[in-house]
Protein backbone atom coordinates (compact mmCIF):
# COMPACT_ATOMS: atom_id res chain seq x y z
CA UNK A 1 0.00 0.00 0.00
CA UNK A 2 1.34 3.03 -0.86
CA UNK A 3 1.76 5.68 1.46
CA UNK A 4 0.56 9.77 0.75
CA UNK A 5 3.18 11.61 0.46
CA UNK A 6 1.31 14.52 1.45
CA UNK A 7 0.36 13.16 4.71
CA UNK A 8 3.92 11.94 5.65
CA UNK A 9 5.10 15.18 4.91
CA UNK A 10 2.85 16.92 7.46
CA UNK A 11 3.56 13.85 9.69
CA UNK A 12 6.95 14.93 9.43
CA UNK A 13 6.51 18.18 10.09
CA UNK A 14 4.61 17.31 13.20
CA UNK A 15 6.95 14.87 14.67
CA UNK A 16 10.09 17.30 14.38
CA UNK A 17 7.61 20.26 16.02
CA UNK A 18 7.51 17.87 18.89
CA UNK A 19 11.25 17.09 18.93
CA UNK A 20 12.18 20.46 19.16
CA UNK A 21 9.59 20.91 22.05
CA UNK A 22 10.93 17.78 23.37
CA UNK A 23 15.13 19.09 23.30
CA UNK A 24 13.90 22.68 25.05
CA UNK A 25 12.19 20.88 27.79
CA UNK A 26 15.53 18.75 28.27
CA UNK A 27 18.11 21.68 28.01
CA UNK A 28 14.76 23.22 30.84
CA UNK A 29 15.59 20.35 33.28
CA UNK A 30 19.11 19.98 32.88
CA UNK A 31 18.83 24.03 33.70
CA UNK A 32 16.91 23.38 36.65
CA UNK A 33 19.22 20.35 37.55
CA UNK A 34 22.05 22.51 37.43
CA UNK A 35 20.46 25.28 39.22
CA UNK A 36 19.17 23.51 42.27
CA UNK A 37 22.66 21.85 42.77
CA UNK A 38 23.61 25.02 42.92
CA UNK A 39 21.21 26.17 45.41
CA UNK A 40 22.23 23.25 47.34
CA UNK A 41 26.07 24.26 47.68
CA UNK A 42 25.02 27.51 48.37
CA UNK A 43 22.91 26.14 51.59
CA UNK A 44 26.17 23.80 52.69
CA UNK A 45 28.63 26.61 52.48
CA UNK A 46 25.82 28.51 54.83
CA UNK A 47 25.85 25.67 56.99
CA UNK A 48 29.73 25.22 57.11
CA UNK A 49 30.10 29.07 57.86
CA UNK A 50 27.25 28.53 60.84
CA UNK A 51 29.14 25.56 62.37
CA UNK A 52 30.38 26.35 65.87
CA UNK A 53 33.68 27.55 66.75
CA UNK A 54 36.40 27.33 69.57
CA UNK A 55 35.93 30.71 70.47
CA UNK A 56 34.15 31.50 73.92
CA UNK A 57 30.27 32.33 72.52
CA UNK A 58 27.63 33.81 74.91
CA UNK A 59 24.46 31.53 75.26
CA UNK A 60 22.48 33.67 72.87
CA UNK A 61 24.59 33.30 70.48
CA UNK A 62 25.23 29.55 70.48
CA UNK A 63 21.27 29.51 70.43
CA UNK A 64 20.91 31.37 67.52
CA UNK A 65 23.66 29.45 65.96
CA UNK A 66 21.87 26.21 66.62
CA UNK A 67 18.61 27.64 65.43
CA UNK A 68 20.04 28.60 61.72
CA UNK A 69 21.80 25.21 61.59
CA UNK A 70 18.94 23.76 62.20
CA UNK A 71 16.54 25.64 59.53
CA UNK A 72 19.96 25.33 57.08
CA UNK A 73 19.99 21.31 57.93
CA UNK A 74 16.03 21.74 57.10
CA UNK A 75 16.69 23.94 53.92
CA UNK A 76 19.49 21.59 52.92
CA UNK A 77 17.26 18.42 53.08
CA UNK A 78 14.87 20.32 51.31
CA UNK A 79 17.11 21.26 48.86
CA UNK A 80 18.58 17.71 47.99
CA UNK A 81 14.88 16.49 47.40
CA UNK A 82 14.71 19.26 44.71
CA UNK A 83 17.73 18.33 43.18
CA UNK A 84 16.29 14.49 42.98
CA UNK A 85 13.24 15.52 41.71
CA UNK A 86 14.69 17.86 38.79
CA UNK A 87 17.56 14.85 37.87
CA UNK A 88 14.76 12.91 37.50
CA UNK A 89 12.59 15.13 35.71
CA UNK A 90 15.75 16.01 33.57
CA UNK A 91 16.12 11.51 32.73
CA UNK A 92 12.13 11.77 32.03
CA UNK A 93 12.53 14.28 29.35
CA UNK A 94 16.03 12.72 27.68
CA UNK A 95 13.86 9.62 27.24
CA UNK A 96 11.30 11.55 25.88
CA UNK A 97 13.50 13.44 23.28
CA UNK A 98 14.94 10.24 22.42
CA UNK A 99 11.39 8.50 21.74
CA UNK A 100 10.70 11.88 20.06
CA UNK A 101 13.65 11.60 17.85
CA UNK A 102 12.97 7.52 16.89
CA UNK A 103 9.37 8.90 15.96
CA UNK A 104 10.92 11.84 13.34
CA UNK A 105 13.62 8.85 11.98
CA UNK A 106 10.98 6.20 11.59
CA UNK A 107 8.99 8.99 9.46
CA UNK A 108 11.36 10.04 7.50
CA UNK A 109 12.60 5.98 6.57
CA UNK A 110 9.33 6.22 5.73
CA UNK A 111 9.49 9.31 3.30
CA UNK A 112 12.90 7.58 1.96
CA UNK A 113 10.82 4.45 1.04
CA UNK A 114 8.38 6.09 -0.65
CA UNK A 115 10.40 8.03 -2.65
CA UNK A 116 12.34 4.48 -3.63
CA UNK A 117 9.60 3.38 -4.13
CA UNK A 118 8.42 6.18 -6.84
CA UNK A 119 11.75 5.50 -8.17
CA UNK A 120 11.64 1.92 -8.50
CA UNK A 121 7.84 2.16 -10.32
CA UNK A 122 9.57 4.55 -12.82
CA UNK A 123 12.39 2.53 -13.69
CA UNK A 124 9.72 -0.33 -14.08
CA UNK A 125 7.39 1.29 -16.21
CA UNK A 126 10.58 2.31 -18.35
CA UNK A 127 11.43 -0.72 -19.12
CA UNK A 128 7.97 -2.02 -19.52
CA UNK A 129 7.63 -0.06 -22.42
CA UNK A 130 7.48 -1.59 -25.81
CA UNK A 131 10.82 -2.23 -27.88
CA UNK A 132 10.74 1.07 -30.69
CA UNK A 133 12.47 -0.12 -34.29
CA UNK A 134 15.56 1.29 -34.62
CA UNK A 135 14.74 3.21 -38.15
CA UNK A 136 17.89 4.08 -40.37
CA UNK A 137 18.70 7.56 -40.64
CA UNK A 138 19.56 7.34 -43.94
CA UNK A 139 17.74 5.69 -47.23
CA UNK A 140 19.75 2.60 -48.41
CA UNK A 141 22.45 4.16 -50.84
Amino acid sequence: MPLDPGRLARVHRVRTLQLGLAQAEEARARDQVASEQALAGRIAQLAAAVAPTEMDLGAMSLAAAAHYRERLQRSSEAAANRVRTAEYEAQRTATATQSAKRDQSAIEKLIQRGQQALVEAELRSLQDLPDTPRKNRHDPC
